[in-house]
């Protein structure tokens, strides 16, 4: 009992050091990464509006997602007491910091604990209607814009981000194994690539859809 108690704890850590290290490298940035704001920001001084930025952080994020050098530049993040593939941990940084500037474009304040939170939510996909089921604040239709726009308890919150940070774990070592599985270096290098820009587009349309503009 004790053994599977600390076990759970463990995995509780990891969940939660993993969401902090994603909101940490992808919205806040450390190292030579940029804070979200700074690149949705630049992005719009030279597009001719926020929907034009909004294209251009996502083209210039799949690119990153789908170039293996940019892992190096992830620092710290994979030192986590966790075994997570550079490359792998990379694409969530990459993914995080690509939604947070979306919703900075949209109108959204990426200070606010519940959109930092939605931005989150958004890397999960569908999984985001169960994890907000099971913390009690259920927001069908438009769940991470509703979520964004409330002002809910710190312990829902919490809940919530935990269980964020299972998914990704969940999501981690599973496109980890397949990164592994891969017995040509260069093919799976290629395919690799295009399978990271294909999902991060996925994310990005989904990102989208969930912060429309409030401007």
């Amino acid at each position: 009992m004790t053994r599977d108690s600390d076990r759970l704890s463990r995995r509780d850590r990891f969940a939660a050091d993993l969401v902090q290290r994603l909101v940490d490298a992808g919205i806040d940035g450390v190292g030579p990464l940029d804070p979200a704001r700074d690149v949705a920001e630049r992005a719009r001084a030279q597009a001719p509006d926020a929907e034009a930025a909004v294209g251009a952080v996502v083209a210039s994020h799949t690119r990153l997602a789908a170039a293996s050098g940019f892992v190096t530049g992830v620092g710290g993040f994979v030192t986590m007491p966790v075994s997570l593939p550079a490359n792998v941990a990379g694409f969530y940084v990459v993914a995080t910091r690509m939604v947070a500037a979306i919703a900075h474009l949209r109108g959204y304040d990426l200070a606010q604990p519940e959109v930092r939170t939605a931005v989150l939510l958004a890397l999960v996909g569908a999984d985001a209607d169960d994890l907000l089921a099971k913390a009690g604040v259920a927001s069908p239709g438009g769940r991470v814009t509703r979520f964004a726009l409330r002002r809910l308890p710190a312990s829902a919150l919490m809940m919530v981000n935990k269980g964020i940070g299972f998914r990704l774990l969940t999501q981690l070592g599973r496109r980890g194994l397949a990164r592994l599985g891969r017995a040509v270096p260069f093919a799976g290098g290629v395919l690799g690539a295009g399978l990271d820009a294909f999902l991060l587009r996925r994310i990005a349309a989904a990102a989208r859809q969930e912060f429309p503009s409030r401007g």
